[in-house]
């Protein structure tokens, strides 16, 4: 934050300067003999200068009224934080919620790389907050964490390490020996290169979107949209995805490549009439009150950069070869109508996972994100899984 201000207070100071050279060489040309014209350039000078002030005074206002709800709490155990911590020597943000203190702890792993769910997960897992803590961490390059490093020097080793720091800081803070993971999308697989190097410090994962291998889905993906599309005779995105080629994709444009299948699927999801609640909800998200205007901001540039950044360095990840042994409990929560991350890889990991015990839990009305299609069963099962555990 304090980087983000030193940078904007910089660029006010350099617009000022410029308006100010501009207002200047325009006074000097109309100086003789027109002072009407001085007066209307001084006025709107002035003008765009108090804009800008304004400007920025609401994108700093905004930040620093940021937080998440307060829980109404009767017995005074509840907790309801949007607070920065330090994770490996960067800040890093991460709301954790609960009706209870005392309660056992989730980390939730939010998709992308880049993608934030502030909002999303408090509205659609509020149910959890009676029986669970729900740590909801920023990864760095997305939301409130964009900044945290630079872009270009994040890859899955920096989500792995850091998620153990984050893993860290809720087992102390909350004085516990384990914590629980739910990951859904990106997340999911994240949550299991942490099962997999740390067992003994979690009860148990949940997956959910469940990514398996990210070449053959996005391969699968494409496909899929362009045989969707030549069903609907829609030539337009028939050529635009011919134009395009097969993936895999990489460089600064490679999400906005990738955005021209995976949206269309997530159209046709969202029109699916066995699908409820259809799915992600942007324009709520990004009115949640966890955000400012910087990290309304930063929700886009992390889904386009951040994404970009991470995801061609995960085509050569397999979870069916390279974790197909995780030492704890294991519940796949995979939804029925999910085409952004094809079942059948969920199914075939399922099959060769060894884990002390493990169940694939299809969620009939869902698409990729049952946590949000049916989110009042996703809640129950999650809390019969976990407590169980």
């Amino acid at each position: 934050m304090i980087k983000t201000t030193i940078f904007l207070i910089l660029v006010l100071i350099g617009i000022v300067f410029l308006l100010g050279g501009i207002v200047l060489m325009l006074i000097k040309r109309f100086k003789r003999g027109n002072n009407i014209t001085v007066k209307k350039i001084k006025s709107k000078f002035v003008i765009s200068l108090i804009s800008i002030i304004l400007a920025v005074g609401l994108l700093f206002i905004s930040q620093l009224f940021a937080k998440t709800p307060v829980i109404d709490d009767a017995e005074g155990t509840s907790i309801s934080e949007l607070i920065k911590i330090d994770v490996n020597g960067r800040e890093e943000w991460i709301s954790i919620r609960g009706n209870d203190i005392n309660n056992p702890v989730i980390l939730f792993l939010a998709g992308g790389p880049g993608g934030t769910q502030l909002g999303a997960v408090r509205r659609n897992l509020k149910e959890l907050e009676n029986d669970f803590v729900i740590a909801n961490w920023e990864q760095p390059g997305s939301g409130k964490s964009y900044g945290a490093m630079p872009i270009d020097e994040i890859g899955p080793k920096t989500y792995i390490s850091d998620g153990e720091a984050v893993t860290d800081y809720l087992l102390d803070r909350f004085d516990k020996e384990k914590i629980y993971i739910i990951g859904e999308s990106w997340g999911s697989a994240l949550g299991i290169f942490l099962a997999d190097k740390n067992p003994e410090k979690y009860h148990a994962f949940i997956g959910t979107g469940q990514m398996v291998d990210f070449e053959e889905t996005e391969v699968q993906c494409y496909n899929l949209a362009l045989e969707l599309a030549e069903k609907r005779d829609d030539s337009e995105k028939v050529d635009e995805l011919k134009e395009l080629g097969e993936p895999p994709y990489s460089g600064e444009n490679m999400a906005l490549d990738a955005a021209k299948y995976l949206q269309y699927l997530s159209d046709e999801m969202a029109r699916n009439p066995n699908i409820e609640n259809g799915g992600y909800e942007t324009f709520s998200d990004l009115a949640s009150s966890e955000y400012g205007i910087l990290d309304q901001i930063n929700f886009f540039r992390g889904v386009v950069t951040t994404f970009s950044q991470v995801y061609p360095q995960l085509y050569g990840v397999d979870l069916r070869e390279d974790y197909s042994d995780i030492e704890i409990p294991v519940r796949l929560f995979i939804g029925r109508h999910d085409i952004n991350a094809p079942t059948y890889l969920a199914e075939e990991y399922y099959e060769v996972l060894d884990s002390p015990d493990k169940e694939l839990v299809y969620f009939e009305k869902s698409g990729h994100s049952p946590w949000i299609n049916e989110y009042e069963l996703f809640c129950e099962k999650t809390k019969g899984f976990f407590v169980f555990h």
